[in-house]
């Protein structure tokens, strides 16, 4: 009876731990950036219009990227969600979806303890979390993506050919989600994989990704032929690798402090990966071996944003839970995990001037004592339960996660609704700004006002109206006459 009551407990822990990390406040803040409205509108149209093979923004066929987003978006609309829930709504179920069967692939391979830690600690990190709650492309491609390389485990530890057909079938749907990248980031599973291969060709695997990835590709090129092939293809796969024109370009060094920011408050598990005895699993060395290739692709590519890591947290969180499953002292390095919460209030505070100016020119705020003050105390916590009950110790630090994001969403979410998103500016204007023309706004901007608009505002250069609509200095947006 106890037992039964202990694990009721545990899943309401759970439950309670995922609405709080991935749905409560979605809508508090609007469609942020050039990507999130700019998706939204396409699946928005996809759902009005019923063509759900061609991407289209304002009516214009858009070939920038694979449909899978705009299909969740789509579908969401057509089931009545806002214009802030459907496209994010979808991605966090997405997210919580994959989490379950993370659970479950990792519990199969290596057992309770590593599933639960390394679930716990994905489920918590700042990368994992935060491209959860928006609705772009990232999320979709790495779970589908990571999802099909765990179902592939067992084919690749002890030639059991029967999770292949799901595994072709979701790295198909990663296909649709961005691209060949998925496919490149598989190369280390056929590298350990490689004296069996061709188990890969056998008609269900073959099937289920050529059924699942192939069609659309197949549509689009007989609907719209080499327009189609090289705006996808070359500018938007290739020209990556190499072209400043798309100005994401980076320095070489530029993922390691991302994967570091990525897995807090969990970067300090990261250390136990140096113990040697953790390496001599063939399934522990293909986790790493996933992490590094891809760290190396991302980083020789010229451009570069901070989403293209999110394939390897999967793995490089697996790799910590396994590590510190069977670390029989990691106090001190939980105790540091909860220490790093005490950092929450200060990139809370810094995050709207990060998005508008950067990180280097932002403003930094002084440290909140309270928020110290209760980080130590899970700090300490971590410190005396870290040996005997690790479990209590990572409940805790996740817990302290939850609370920042509810530290979000009271107080950095209002201000980023007001300085990042245009939705405050356009509900505050109401239909002034619906009969006014565009002029001094950034892209980012100009996406938002479209989407919240329901179509293209004209640009003042070409089409001057009464009313103008500009960006200060400080990047807000505002009514003005010519």
């Amino acid at each position: 009876m106890f037992g039964a009551r202990h694990g009721l407990w545990q899943r309401a822990g759970v439950a309670l731990l995922c609405a709080l990390l991935y749905f409560t406040g979605l809508t508090a803040v609007g469609l942020l950036g050039p990507d999130e409205p700019r998706y939204a509108a396409i699946g928005r149209q996809m759902a009005r219009s019923g063509d759900w093979i061609t991407p289209r923004l304002w009516g214009e066929p858009w070939f920038e990227k694979p449909p899978l987003i705009y299909w969740m978006t789509g579908l969401a609309f057509r089931l009545g969600l806002g214009e802030d829930l459907a496209p994010r709504l979808p991605v966090a179920l997405l997210s919580v979806a994959f989490l379950l069967s993370y659970y479950r692939a990792l519990r199969r391979e290596f057992g309770s303890p590593a599933a639960f830690n390394a679930t716990l600690m994905l489920g918590s990190t700042a990368g994992w979390l935060a491209f959860s709650r928006v609705g772009v492309t990232d999320l979709p491609m790495s779970a589908t993506f990571s999802a099909a390389m765990l179902f592939a485990i067992p084919w690749l530890a002890r030639g059991d050919r029967r999770g292949l057909p799901v595994a072709g079938c979701l790295l198909g749907l990663a296909v649709l989600a961005k691209g060949l990248v998925p496919l490149v980031l598989a190369v280390p599973l056929f590298i350990m994989g490689r004296r069996r291969w061709r188990d890969w060709l056998r008609p269900a695997p073959a099937a289920a990704f050529l059924l699942a990835a192939v069609p659309w590709y197949l549509a689009m090129s007989l609907r719209h032929g080499t327009a189609f092939l090289q705006e996808f293809f070359l500018k938007h796969h290739f020209a990556r690798l190499y072209a400043d024109e798309l100005q994401h370009v980076q320095p070489l060094w530029f993922y390691l402090p991302v994967m570091a920011a990525g897995l807090y408050p969990w970067t300090p598990v990261a250390g136990l990966l140096a113990r040697r005895r953790l390496w001599s699993d063939e399934r522990v060395r293909f986790l790493g071996l996933w992490v590094l290739f891809g760290l190396a692709f991302f980083s020789v590519s010229l451009n570069k944003l901070p989403g293209y890591l999110l394939p390897l947290l999967p793995p490089a969180c697996a790799l910590s839970g396994l590590a510190l499953a069977e670390e029989r002292n990691p106090r001190w390095l939980l105790a540091a995990c909860g220490v790093l919460l005490a950092l929450i209030p200060t990139a809370a505070g810094v995050l709207p001037d990060a998005l508008v100016v950067g990180v280097r020119r932002a403003a930094w705020r002084a440290a909140d004592w309270a928020w110290l003050a209760a980080s130590g105390a899970i700090a300490l916590l971590c410190w005396r339960c870290g040996q005997q009950r690790k479990a209590l110790a990572m409940a805790a630090i996740a817990g302290g996660v939850a609370a920042g994001a509810l530290l979000l969403e009271w107080k950095t979410f209002p201000v980023l609704d007001e300085r990042v998103s245009v939705r405050a500016f356009w509900r505050r204007a109401g239909g002034a700004a619906a009969g006014a023309c565009v002029g001094d706004v950034d892209r980012e901007r100009r996406y938002g006002l479209n989407y919240y608009a329901g179509a293209p505002l004209p640009d003042c250069r070409s089409a001057p109206r009464p009313i103008i609509i500009r960006q200060s200095d400080g990047g807000l947006l505002e009514l003005t006459a010519p």
